[in-house]
């Protein structure tokens, strides 16, 4: 790797995400429950956010419904300063969860603002920075200080907000939780650093494809979402069985596919790998276990966690984050200055 590449935030706080991880759920371990909303007291929890944030919200969407049987949904902020009465009624209580890195992001504060003047319910906010903007506006705030960031694409924070997510879907920290994100985090990016570096490198691959179904697709656009960002790669995401239903058009030999599997439906969905490996794409899955069937994919990526689904969900993102970085490197740019982009979107009127 590169001197460059050695000297970035960006590079850094990607690796240091197993260590983060295992210090920022050390801090909640004595988090009081009871001193946050309970969710069957509303109608409904909404999750909102901005880009990265707005995916993390469909992923805990997803796993909240799934864990806690409560009516989730997940919106981008700006929907509640244009179209709030699609997202809110006066007449049912809401749950309103919303996350920002920065906790200044414009829509996002605006955004609470609207909830808290003109619709029943409570507000969580998740952040990094509990003492800037979000976190004076709501008495229930859990942040991952720890995860803070140089850069300006978002990955430590990301996945640690995402914890911040799984504490408040659990309400509580299983055993030993930590050190296995810390184990396998560590192990998983030395172990597949180099597959990654190689498929950085290689100027075959033109078109990036991440597929992710259930709350995996929050995941599989922060995926998209971060090539596009640290590497001005062409990338799209998709659930995984839509990728048949028109964007399979756009796989040839110049494609990489790579499918997030979480629990659920992993044979229909490397049935779709292997669909796209027919027609020349090079394909990765990243998964929790081997599949049982014969090699239908080109790389397999092994988390072997032994964690749920909802605290094992982090790990899926830091190999990804660098195949995004070392894509940036190759193509000559910094990754610490993505194009046109700075760390907080901050809007006049």
């Amino acid at each position: 790797m590169s001197e460059r590449a050695n000297q970035s935030h960006t590079q850094q706080e990607i690796l240091s995400q197993p260590l983060v991880w295992e210090k920022t759920l050390k801090d909640w371990v004595n988090l009081d429950a009871d001193a946050f909303p309970r969710q069957n007291q509303y109608d409904q929890v909404l999750f909102i956010g901005c880009g990265s944030t707005y995916y993390l919200s469909r992923w805990a969407a997803r796993m909240n419904e799934t864990l806690n049987c409560v009516i989730s949904r997940a919106a981008p902020s700006s929907d509640l300063l244009l179209y709030p009465s699609t997202w809110l009624d006066k007449n049912r209580k809401t749950l309103l969860i919303a996350s920002s890195r920065s906790a200044e992001t414009t829509e996002t504060v605006r955004a609470i603002d609207i909830f808290k003047n003109n619709y029943p319910g409570d507000v969580i906010v998740v952040t990094c920075y509990p003492e800037k903007r979000m976190g004076s506006q709501s008495q229930h705030v859990i942040s991952a200080i720890h995860a803070q960031e140089k850069s300006i694409a978002q990955t430590r924070s990301f996945s640690s907000m995402m914890l911040a997510h799984a504490w408040l879907i659990n309400r509580t920290i299983p055993n030993r939780v930590g050190v296995q994100l810390r184990e396998s985090g560590k192990r998983t990016l030395n172990e597949y650093q180099e597959l990654i570096s190689a498929i950085a490198k290689n100027d075959q691959f033109q078109r990036f494809f991440f597929l992710g179904s259930g709350p995996m697709y929050g995941l599989a656009n922060e995926c998209m979402l971060k090539m596009k960002e640290v590497s001005l790669s062409y990338s799209e995401s998709f659930q995984t069985l839509e990728f048949r239903h028109g964007p399979m058009s756009m796989v040839d030999s110049s494609s990489l596919v790579l499918g997030l599997l979480g629990d659920n439906a992993n044979e229909k969905e490397l049935a779709v790998l292997q669909d796209m490996r027919s027609k020349g794409a090079r394909t990765i899955a990243i998964a929790e276990a081997a599949p049982t069937q014969n090699k239908v994919v080109d790389d397999l990526i092994l988390l072997k966690s032994t964690l749920p689904l909802l605290w094992r969900s982090a790990l899926y993102l830091p190999v990804m984050q660098c195949l995004a970085f070392e894509r940036g490197i190759f193509k000559g740019l910094n990754p610490d200055k993505p194009n046109n982009l700075e760390a907080v979107v901050a809007l006049d009127d």
